[in-house]
C-alpha cells in the first residue's frame, strides 16, 4: 500500500503521521512538498497538523492555496482517500472539500491535553476500526479548533451521519462537540485530534494505532 504526506512551511506533526503510516504499512510514505504540483500514485493522503505559513491571514487559508493542493482536490473529488489532521483539517475546510471553517477556541487559549472522542459513525474507511458509540482518547494542540458552520450545514452533516467523532468535554467549542468530519462521498475526513500521537503504549496509548490499522485494512 502506497500513502504520501504533504508537507507545508511549518507543518510540525508530518513525520509524526508518516511514522504512524509506516507503523500501519511496513512502507515509508512519500514526502511531497507543497510547492509541487504533482502528486505520486498513492492509495491514500494525508495533511498533518502544524500552523501553515504560521497561520496567517487565517489557520489553513495560504496552504489552500499551495500549488499541490490543487492536486489534491483532483485525487480526492476523483474518491481517492485523504485525511487531514488538525492543520489538516483547517485546510480541508479553506479548500471547500469539507464545509464550515475552524475559528479561535471559545476560551481564546491554546489547548493542549488528551481529549475523550466518542466514534459517532463506524460505517466509514475511517473509522471502520472501531465499534460505533465507543471511546477513543486523542490528544489535541490547537488555537483555532473551534468547528462553525451554519444551523442548515449542521443539520444536513447530521442528518447524512457524516460526523465521524465527536468530543465528550468540548475543549474548544465546536458546534455540536464535532471533532471529526466525513464528506459527502465518505472518502475525505477532517479531524481536529491527532490519531498519529497515540500508536504505542510508549507514547500513552494505542487508539491511533487501531485507527491507522482500520483504514489501512478498509482500504487496501
Amino acid at each position: 500500500m502506497k500513502t504520501a504526506v504533504i508537507v507545508f512551511p511549518a507543518s510540525n506533526c508530518d513525520r509524526d503521521i508518516a511514522v504512524a503510516l509506516e507503523q500501519a504499512t511496513g512502507k515509508k510514505p512519500a514526502m511531497v512538498w507543497h510547492g509541487d504540483t504533482d502528486l505520486p500514485e498513492a492509495d491514500f493522503y494525508a495533511l498533518p497538523g502544524g500552523f501553515s505559513y504560521g497561520d496567517y491571514l487565517r489557520a489553513g487559508a495560504m496552504a489552500a492555496k499551495s500549488p499541490i493542493m490543487r492536486a489534491v482536490i483532483d485525487k480526492a473529488k476523483a474518491g481517492a482517500p485523504v485525511i487531514g489532521v488538525c492543520n489538516g483539517f483547517q485546510i480541508l475546510c479553506e479548500t471547500g472539500l469539507l464545509p464550515g471553517v475552524l475559528m479561535r477556541n471559545a476560551g481564546l487559549d491554546f489547548v493542549c491535553r488528551d481529549v475523550e472522542l466518542r466514534v459517532e459513525n463506524n460505517q466509514s474507511i475511517f473509522t471502520r476500526g472501531f465499534e460505533k458509540g465507543s471511546y477513543v482518547t486523542f490528544p489535541v494542540a490547537h488555537h483555532d479548533g473551534n468547528y462553525v458552520a451554519d444551523e442548515e450545514t449542521l443539520n444536513r452533516i447530521e442528518g447524512d451521519g457524516r460526523v465521524a467523532f465527536r468530543y465528550v468535554d468540548n475543549p474548544n467549542g465546536s458546534a455540536r462537540d464535532i471533532a471529526g468530519l466525513i464528506n459527502d462521498a465518505g472518502n475525505v475526513l477532517g479531524m481536529m485530534p491527532h490519531p498519529e500521537r497515540v500508536i504505542s503504549p510508549l507514547l500513552g496509548g494505542i487508539d491511533g494505532a487501531t485507527f491507522f490499522k482500520g483504514l489501512v485494512e478498509a482500504v487496501s
